[in-house]
């Protein structure tokens, strides 16, 4: 076996301080048959070239590269054994630039530990084993589970790459939260009318036809991996043919049967067929079950009776269970607020003028429960309405991290205020202000230069009571010097942004770890902030963390590119095959791999009853490999053998 060692001056930058020829005598003995060769630039178009040919000519079988880190050029280096007829894996790398020639005082000194490091790699590299990259074929279709501004983005992007989109959302209709609100901050936008081209692509585009929209409907099973998953989606009955429908809500008007519209947090009534609120896509009524007479065992059929077009109302629909296929996942569930019930003395839930940041929302939208009235008693509109900021936020009791949006939510609310109630006097109430952004201070400064708004800071959520007295909400807010108290007629809690509903057991459904905070977390939150942990399945939106309506739209966009740059039709997914192994002789089936396995590739064969690596999912990280009980697991590239000898030869 003829080993190379190939030497990089890198332009004086490491031969300035390790003497060549002093490597070259210090490798003499280290093999019987060394061929040692230096170079001015081995990543160079020439130094290649030039290590191409030396291979060929001296019938080097094995590679050792003294230059800069692994990490910067082994993918290089390995493309020229590749095209030199040697094996890509049959190389090693010593980082002899940033660990030794950057760091060490001394051309001695230097030269010395240089010697080591390349002679501890040629003992290395001479255990090396000869690696195949395996190819699969791999679904093109992308399952989007969330029908909110990022998924709807990410499944529009890959529809008009011509791919096949499948997007799964569990409520009627689409378009998430911001379709409820009646204008978004900055720029105070119709939040309607600013997704209406979005939704209106969705359902009618020219890439409509690549995307299949399930309603009602939530991933009960995900198996597979990468390239090739298979989903299980539970999808619940409309009772109304969506294609027929025409959406003149005649069966709404008919129904004799109603409860609180969950739509409108139970500020308003819903028929128990109806649409969720005026201008909701698909327009398309459903039914709630626990509301209709007819599916609770009574003879009703007002709704069918009264539609136009027979046979439109399905009232004997069952509940499908679909299975689909998908080369890769993206999640955009959104996230939900903090249960402002859970700080008692701000008199959520109990005191009828305390509402939520979402409640308000509804209050002040034109299709919400009052028309966009904004209305007390009499019908007048409030004189005093109190802002309270940071509602669970910045607490450790209940959330320490800052969600970022809540403050522009509150200053939005300052304009619609005065929008609608001119002289309306407004107390922000707050803990800290975040306005970060190039047009997010706009709001802000406008509600500092009104004069009928005041800003009053509080020290902690838990020093805020809200009581009522005389008709109007009193609120106490207790400082190190005392108590103050302001009277307001309506309160607006503006909460912490929190995990959606349903996240852990969707997580869990997925196999995907979710961050301290309960969010679905990130491959890496500032370079890969939309890949999983594990592959194939990314992020999209604020399921992942707290965020604006511009930044999940520009996380769908994101997760759609990477998803299309990779999952093409008609290329073969390249499995690297530096991945961990089971000897099955070996395995007791103890499980410890499985719950250890930060990529969720190790998996159990039920009928051997033994551990089992899924080379798709594998990275190589080698956790199992350490943590394997009884030592049957091992790292391809990197066997206990190879890094013995290295560590042997480094020391010796």
């Amino acid at each position: 076996m003829r080993i190379g060692v190939y030497f990089c001056r890198c332009g004086g930058i490491i031969s300035e301080k390790i003497r060549e020829e002093a490597v070259r005598a210090g490798l003499a003995a280290v093999a019987a048959d060394l061929h040692v060769a230096a170079f001015d630039f081995l990543c160079s178009e020439e130094g290649k070239g030039f290590l191409a040919q030396d291979l060929r000519e001296h019938g080097v079988e094995r590679v050792v590269i003294g230059a800069c880190s692994p990490r910067e050029h082994e993918s290089t280096f390995r493309r020229v054994l590749t095209g030199a007829g040697l094996n890509p894996f049959l190389l090693q790398m010593a980082n002899v630039r940033e660990q030794i020639a950057w760091v060490t005082d001394g051309e001695g000194e230097a030269t010395a530990k240089a010697v080591r490091y390349l002679r501890a790699a040629v003992r290395r590299v001479s255990l090396h084993q000869p690696l195949l990259k395996k190819e699969i074929a791999v679904c093109p279709e992308v399952l989007v589970i969330g029908g909110g501004p990022a998924g709807l983005k990410a499944a529009l992007t890959i529809a008009q790459a011509g791919r096949k989109a499948i997007v799964v959302e569990k409520s009627p209709i689409i378009g998430g939260l911001p379709v409820r609100y009646e204008e978004l901050f900055p720029t105070l936008e119709c939040g309607p009318c600013m997704l209406e081209p979005v939704l209106d692509e969705v359902l009618h585009g020219e890439a409509a036809a690549n995307i299949e929209l399930l309603t009602l409907a939530e991933v009960t099973g995900l198996k597979g991996f990468y390239g090739n998953f298979t989903a299980t989606i539970r999808r619940r009955p409309r009772y109304v043919d969506g294609t027929a429908c025409i959406g003149c809500l005649q069966c709404a008007e008919a129904c004799p049967a109603s409860a609180a519209n969950p739509f409108n947090y139970g500020l308003s009534e819903r028929k128990a067929i109806s649409v969720p609120f005026d201008g909701a896509l698909p327009n398309v009524p459903f039914i709630e079950p626990g509301l209709c007479l007819h599916l609770s065992g009574e003879e009703c059929r007002a709704c069918r009776e009264a539609c136009p077009l027979e046979g439109t109302i399905r009232l004997d629909e069952g509940e499908e269970l679909l299975e689909l296929q998908a080369g890769a996942v993206v999640v955009a569930t959104g996230a939900g607020l903090y249960d402002s019930r859970a700080i008692p003395g701000l008199g959520h839930g109990i005191l009828p003028g305390v509402h939520t940041a979402a409640e308000f929302e509804r209050l002040l939208a034109a299709n919400g429960p009052t028309g966009g009235e904004l209305a007390i008693g009499a019908g007048e509109g409030p004189g005093t309405v109190a802002i309270v900021h940071c509602v669970g936020s910045l607490d450790p009791a209940h959330r320490e991290y800052c969600s970022g949006i809540c403050c522009q939510v509150a200053f939005k609310f300052n304009q619609l205020i005065r929008k609608k109630v001119p002289g309306t006097r407004i107390v922000h109430l707050f803990r800290e202000i975040v306005v970060a952004g190039k047009e997010d201070s706009f709001l802000y400064h406008q509600a500092r230069q009104d004069e009928d708004t005041v800003f009053c800071r509080y020290p902690e959520i838990g020093a805020l009571g809200i009581r009522l007295e005389d008709g109007r909400m009193v609120i106490e807010i207790r400082h190190q010097g005392g108590t103050e108290t302001i009277a307001a007629d309506l309160v607006v809690l503006c909460p912490a942004v929190v995990p959606a509903e349903g996240s852990g057991e969707l997580a869990s459904l997925l196999e995907t770890p979710l961050d301290r905070w309960g969010f679905f977390e990130e491959m890496h939150g500032r370079v890969d902030p939309v890949q999983s942990k594990v592959k194939g399945i990314y992020l999209a939106g604020s399921c992942q963390g707290p965020m604006d309506i511009r930044q999940a739209m520009g996380q769908g966009l994101a997760a759609a590119g990477a998803i299309l740059s990779r999952l093409v039709p008609g290329r073969r997914l390249e499995l690297p095959p530096i991945t961990a192994v089971v000897a099955a002789d070996r395995c007791s089936g103890c499980g410890v791999c499985q719950g250890l396995c930060p990529f969720k590739a190790m998996t159990f064969d039920p009928e051997r009853r033994v551990a089992a690596v899924s080379e798709v999912l594998c990275q190589g990280c080698g956790t199992c490999v350490a943590a394997c009980p009884a030592g049957a697991i091992t790292g391809n590239h990197f066997t206990d053998a190879a890094i013995t000898a290295e560590i042997e030869a480094l020391l010796s």
